[in-house]
């Protein structure tokens, strides 16, 4: 297999994720969605032909939605979110994967074609990306480290997709489509499944 598909996953733990969310509708319906969230992920993820790495915030959980069967379990490893991402790509190029892609876990638009085409994207260019409507990016994916894209940025804000876009000036750089990741109460409202919150 020379496909990887990295998730970045916080433990699901009270009070400890979504904590934006949190502050309009509490935290234990925050984490109730999160772990919706995070379901959607792992559901689509099996779907997609790679190698599945799930990267824990803490610690590793041996029985939960990412079943062994499907997903390999590794902890992150940094000081920042950049830090975390540049050490999961490396880990992983070393082991001698060709194209990787890392996935954010907070999006119910992201589904198994938007990743495989992400994949094909890589096999004619240097990198993709997934850019979130709220200046940042549901996606990244490599056929080689390019340290520079997780460096020097201001994580969490709305400058981070430009800023890395800046990374790849000399290389050739797709860009898929723009999705909505779910920050704030706002982002579930064109959601079926949460109409009971409006």
């Amino acid at each position: 297999m020379t496909n990887a598909l990295i998730i970045f996953t916080r433990n699901p733990e009270l009070g400890k994720c979504k904590t934006r969310l949190a502050k309009s509708i509490g935290d234990e319906e925050a984490l109730k969605i999160y772990k919706y969230l995070l379901q959607h992920t792992a559901n689509v993820a099996k779907k997609v032909d790679a190698e599945r790495f799930v990267f824990y915030s803490e610690d590793i959980i041996k029985d939960d939605i990412w079943d062994a069967e499907h997903f390999n379990k590794l902890l992150q490893n940094g000081n920042d979110l950049g830090e975390r991402m540049e050490h999961a790509f490396e880990t992983l190029f070393l082991k001698d994967f060709k194209k990787i892609i890392i996935v954010g876990s907070d999006l119910l638009d992201l589904n198994k074609n938007i990743i495989e085409n992400a994949f094909e994207k890589l096999n004619e260019n240097d990198a993709v990306i997934g850019p979130a409507e709220d200046g940042g990016y549901y996606l990244l994916g490599m056929k080689s480290l390019n340290k520079n894209a997780f460096r020097n940025k201001n994580w969490g804000n709305d400058t981070v997709l430009e800023q890395t876009k800046k990374d790849f000036f000399n290389k050739s750089l797709y860009v898929l489509e723009t999705l909505n990741d779910i920050d704030f109460v706002e982002d579930l409202k064109p959601y079926e499944a949460f109409k009971y919150l409006f």
